[in-house]
């Protein structure tokens, strides 16, 4: 080799150097097409078409799309998700809420409203309140859409007048009776067997033309016995009414509102009266002028059901309560 002409390949080799990469590219390019089948064009490499470097809008793109992936992992969640997750959250709430209960689903007859409310909630208590009469928070004596007939528990009471001298004496002169609902299924006047020498009409509420109107003393017995032959007998010193109707009933049978311990307890009082009763356990005023029989049967009755469940499991007369349901029907 000559040895002038040895700088010039040495010249060559190394401008040669830096074009490697592009000959290699343009025979890989070379390769690829061979390898689909078609031939190299000449000058393929300088019309080939080379992907445009990045612009600002392309950028801005994968920035978008950077956000929603970082969306995607709840690194950054945009307003629309989490109004979305609030929404299923709430959905999520409603589904585990009970629905407010219906008339249908309240039935108890013998629960206080109070009690309804502490163990199911207001709406509950506002429906049982409306199904026994009442209106928000207080208590009447008798539920007015009820049934109106015999049921196990009836409640009596007994006005009376007085014969003898000094009018000391007491005789029936008017007798009423009330179903566990305070419907008035019984009430009337009595004949008196005795000339009356006190009407004591400013607390029996008695006149003479109520007694003249009377029934016959043994129609009037007859029709109670027959009343309340099998059923629990409810009332305030039940003996004071049972001795003037020359009546009885079984001891176990009868719930007396005057000897029931927890209302002497309540009251502290030994012989509790029913006005005091009244006022104190169920908040209403009776007897503040002339007594009413059917009233005073209606407060007796309301005592007894509002404890009924605690009176009967220590009763001598217990019944399981499949058998001895408080159902109209069942009482008629």
């Amino acid at each position: 080799m000559d040895s002038k002409k040895q700088p010039k390949v040495i010249q060559q080799n190394r401008e040669g150097s830096p074009g490697k990469a592009k000959r290699d590219e343009m025979g890989t390019e070379k390769t690829d097409h061979a390898a689909s089948g078609g031939s190299a064009p000449s000058g393929s490499l300088r019309n080939r078409k080379v992907p445009a470097p990045p612009t600002k809008a392309s950028r801005a793109e994968h920035s978008e799309k950077g956000t929603k992936k970082r969306t995607n992992g709840d690194i950054s969640p945009t307003q629309g998700d989490i109004k979305h997750k609030k929404r299923k959250a709430k959905e999520a709430a409603a589904a585990l809420t009970p629905a407010p209960p219906t008339e249908e689903d309240i039935w108890f007859d013998d629960v206080d409203p109070a009690d309804i409310e502490a163990a199911i909630g207001p709406e509950a208590a506002e429906i049982a309140r409306k199904q026994l009469g009442q209106s928000e928070r207080s208590v009447t004596l008798v539920k007015e859409q009820a049934f109106g007939g015999l049921t196990r528990a009836l409640a009596m009471d007994c006005e009376m007048v007085g014969v003898g001298p000094n009018g000391e004496e007491s005789i029936a002169a008017r007798v009423s009776i009330v179903n566990q609902y305070g419907k008035c299924v019984y009430d009337k006047y009595v004949k008196p067997t005795q000339p009356v020498t006190d009407y004591r009409t400013a607390v029996s509420g008695i006149r003479p033309e109520h007694l003249r109107q009377g029934e016959e003393f043994e129609v009037v017995q007859k029709e109670v016995a027959d009343m309340l032959k099998g059923r629990i007998l409810v009332g305030h010193a039940l003996h004071n009414d049972l001795k003037v109707l020359f009546l009885d009933h079984p001891k176990k049978k009868i719930r007396d509102t005057q000897k029931y311990k927890p209302f002497k307890s309540h009251v502290q009082s030994g012989r509790p009266s029913l006005k005091l009763l009244a006022e104190e356990i169920l908040g209403i005023r009776v007897q503040q002028a002339e007594h009413c029989s059917i009233q005073d049967a209606q407060a007796a009755m309301r005592l007894y059901i509002m404890v009924k469940k605690d009176w009967e499991s220590v009763a001598p007369d217990r019944r399981p309560a499949a058998t001895a349901p408080d159902a109209g029907s069942d009482d008629a």
